[in-house]
Order: C-alpha cells, then sequence, then structure tokens
C-alpha cells in the first residue's frame, strides 16, 4: 500500500515472522520435553507424594496448586505455565479424584486473576500502553481491585461449588 509493499518487504516480514515463531516453538519444545523426562524419571509421583502428604487431603493440595499458579501468573506468561505446570501438577490432582474440565476452568480463571493483579499483571501493562497519558498507573491499579475481588469470589463459588462449571458436561455424557 503507498508503494511499501513489495518482494523485499515481504521477504523481509516473513525472515522476522520465521524467527519469531521459531523462538517459541523452541520454548513449547524445550517445555514439553521437560514435562516427559521429569514424568519419565518419577516426578510426577513425587508431586504425587507431596500432595499427599499435606494436611487436609486433595482439597489442600488443589488449594496449593492454585495459590502457586497465582503466584507464578505474576512473573510467567500463560504458555509457560500451560506447559511446564500444568503437565506436572494436573495429572496428580486427576489422580485424587478431581474432574479435568473443572479442573481446567479453575486454571483458566485462576491464570486471569493473577494477570489482573498488581504488581505484575500482565493485563495491567497492556492497559497501561493503551491508557490515555493522564491516567496513572496507581489509577489502573486501583480500578482493578473492583474486578480482582469479583474473579476471586467466582473462583472461590467455582471451587466450593464444582457442579456450576461440571452441569452442562455431565448432561452432555
Amino acid at each position: 500500500i503507498n508503494g511499501k509493499i513489495n518482494f523485499k518487504f515481504i521477504k523481509e516480514a516473513s525472515e522476522k515472522t520465521a524467527v519469531v515463531s521459531t523462538m517459541i516453538f523452541t520454548i513449547l519444545i524445550g517445555a514439553s520435553i521437560f514435562s516427559l523426562i521429569f514424568r519419565g524419571v518419577g516426578g510426577d509421583e513425587l508431586i504425587g507424594l507431596i500432595f499427599n502428604s499435606l494436611p487436609g487431603g486433595s482439597f489442600t493440595a488443589l488449594i496449593f496448586v492454585l495459590v502457586i499458579i497465582f503466584l507464578l501468573g505474576f512473573i510467567l506468561d500463560f504458555i509457560e505455565i500451560c506447559y511446564v505446570i500444568v503437565p506436572l501438577v494436573a495429572p496428580p490432582l486427576l489422580m485424587m479424584g478431581f474432574d479435568p474440565v473443572w479442573l481446567a476452568i479453575l486454571f483458566a480463571i485462576n491464570l486471569q486473576t493473577s494477570f489482573l493483579t498488581p504488581p505484575f499483571g500482565f493485563a495491567l501493562f497492556y492497559l497501561r500502553g493503551v491508557a490515555p497519558s493522564h491516567v496513572t498507573t496507581r489509577q489502573i491499579y486501583r480500578g482493578v481491585l473492583p474486578f480482582v475481588i469479583i474473579q476471586l469470589v467466582g473462583l472461590g463459588l467455582l471451587t466450593l461449588f464444582p457442579q456450576i462449571v461440571t452441569i452442562v458436561p455431565d448432561l452432555l455424557r
């Protein structure tokens, strides 16, 4: 458009896209290899033993995992958490009898909440980038608190009442 798109421009854009895509896929392949090796040497059994040794049983293990994922959501992107952490903690939790659909929804809402939470909330930094210059970061942090509270209440309700999530899949089975 306006004489800027030519073969050289398309070639450069394609090369840059290939480099970025290669980096992303390298991370995903590395995370998958890590998970496979960790599980191959019995790491998932170790995690299962840790979860079973927690006082309070499976519910405490679930709360422990949700807190860890919440804290990791401050510093890691969802891709790293989904490809590294979830394959390590999900099998022991599934072995404890948790519904996989319910567990996935809990993880997703938990991650979304951590992405909205100061000090490192990724969504807050995205909002900072598009907000007008007169809106301060402090105003953004204060403005997001009601939404974080709503999500935490929702996460608590879904944790206490799994039927909210599982009713439709159960009806379809």
